[in-house]
């Protein structure tokens, strides 16, 4: 294959004019020949049988030059992009201008490249990252967690209900004398005090036994979801079926064994700090991380494909799809159940797509700006820990991930590591310009809504999932 010429057609595409020779174009003719001629019905001849000159004569000598040009087309065009030398994105138009036995083949393919990125001020960026720290009311807040998660459930029977137990209640609803859907349910656990339900609702079963039957007046929101229930006043008929409460564990030494690994109250305590800490200073790690790769963002400068756009979207639309199926669900069953459509889903991911564009485009600038690069200690210590994760074989992980991609994740956190040493850290916020505006309305909060309010769907996590092709091996061995 000869690459005759490249040329810059537009913004972030070139044409690139292939030749491929007619010995090689007569040798993918032969190719095709063995494996289509099988199938080729020639009369006189079993198939398979037929020489290529007896099915070219028989069919036109054209026959094979459309699989012919398929069998060529991934590793011309593979071959091109090399001798090139332009970091291609994505492929375009595949356009054949001349094609025969004594000529061989002439085409042309549009690609598209990587954008020309401009970027500056990278260093001695402000990143705000408050000091971390833990009170001893944020232990005492662990430990009543803790103490929920081994509290007992018990039925009472011997008082009436108080703000925080669970009751056991059938209830009505009626607006102007009429039921309205969602306002029923029976054997229905609520934890009075909770905000379960709209306001005023919890606090009229308070004070009521098990067994009685009452009524409880309240009044819907002005902002509740539904709009014929909007300010509408509503009794609901209720009978309280069962009261529980939960007893919770005294803190003691032997609590503290029962639900860790150290002996006494103190050391405890001592164990919870730390881990706080850690959590919190991993936090802010990440939320001064966050800040320096926005700063990248902002100070690229790129005209970016809308290709790099999709090519990303598709990534990542990948990678949730993965997550679901490792869940045991479909990402088409996944949109039924969300009422959601795969255009929806890729319009949900643009902007993040967008993000991580930048992001890649504004570290690999400043890596070649800084001639940050992995080290082949490094590469392979990556291979490494990731055939640890993984359980694999190092040789069977390097297979499966590319060492462009081992290395294009490394050097990204060189950079962002580059990035902090040079950062300017601070623990206040720079003052911004302050205009003289008209004070703007505080939105009222909107209150607790009852018990029969549709819960939205979640929106699936947008970070993708990196090294699939890792799990999915693994995965397979673990069945076979």
């Amino acid at each position: 294959m000869n690459l005759k010429s490249t040329t810059n057609v537009e913004t972030n595409r070139y044409e690139l004019e292939l030749e491929v020779s007619p010995e090689e174009f007569n040798g993918a003719i032969n190719e095709v020949y063995k494996r289509e001629s099988k199938k080729m019905n020639v009369p006189g001849f079993r198939k398979g049988k037929a020489t290529r000159a007896i099915i070219e004569r028989y069919y036109g000598k054209e026959v094979f030059f459309e699989a012919a040009i398929d069998h060529l087309y991934r590793p011309m065009v593979m071959e091109a992009v090399e001798k090139s030398q332009l970091e291609v994105v994505s492929i375009g138009e595949f356009k054949i201008e001349d094609v025969s036995l004594e000529k061989g083949l002439s085409c042309k393919i549009t690609v598209v490249v990587k954008p020309e990125v401009k970027i500056e001020g990278y260093k001695g960026i402000t990143v705000v990252k408050t000091p971390v720290s833990v009170e001893q009311s944020d232990i005492d807040a662990e430990i009543e967690r803790v103490r929920e998660r081994n509290s007992r459930v018990m039925t009472v029977e011997d008082r009436a209900a108080e703000k925080g137990d669970i009751a056991t209640i059938d209830f009505d609803g009626y607006v102007d004398g009429k039921q309205f859907d969602g306002g029923k349910a029976e054997n229905y656990d609520l934890t009075l005090g909770a905000g379960q339900f709209i306001p005023g609702f919890e606090e009229q079963v308070v004070g009521h036994k098990t067994g009685e039957e009452f009524d409880v007046n309240v009044k819907f929101p002005e902002d509740y979801h539904a709009e014929e229930l909007k300010g509408k006043d509503a009794v609901f008929k209720i009978k309280l079926h069962e009261l529980k409460m939960k007893e919770l564990p005294t803190v003691d030494d032997e609590f503290v064994k029962d639900v860790s690994e150290f002996d006494n109250l103190a050391d405890y305590r001592s164990d919870i700090e730390k881990k706080l800490l850690e959590q919190r200073q991993k936090a802010a790690d990440a939320d001064a991380e966050n800040q320096m790769v926005d700063a990248v963002i902002e100070k690229v400068e790129a005209e970016i494909p809308n290709e790099m756009i999709e090519n990303e979207i598709d990534e990542i639309i990948n990678s949730f799809a993965y997550r679901l199926q490792s869940q045991g669900l479909k990402l088409e069953t996944y949109l039924q159940y969300t009422g959601m459509t795969t255009e929806n889903l890729r319009e949900q991911y643009k902007v993040q797509a967008e993000r991580q564009v930048k992001v890649r485009l504004g570290l690999e600038k400043i890596a070649k700006l800084e001639d940050i690069k992995p080290t082949e200690e490094e590469t392979e210590a990556e291979y490494q820990k990731l055939a640890d994760s993984y359980q694999m074989p190092l040789e069977n992980v390097k297979n499966l991930i590319a060492v462009d991609a081992i290395n294009s994740d490394i050097a990204n956190q060189k950079v962002i590591d580059f990035i902090r040493e040079n950062a300017v850290f601070t623990d206040k916020k720079p003052e911004e310009k302050k205009e003289k505006k008209p004070a703007a309305k505080k939105p009222a909060k909107k209150k607790t809504e009852t018990a029969d309010a549709p819960a939205a769907p979640a929106k699936p996590r947008k970070k993708p999932v990196k090294k699939e092709a890792v799990k999915e091996e693994k995965e397979e061995k673990t069945e076979g």
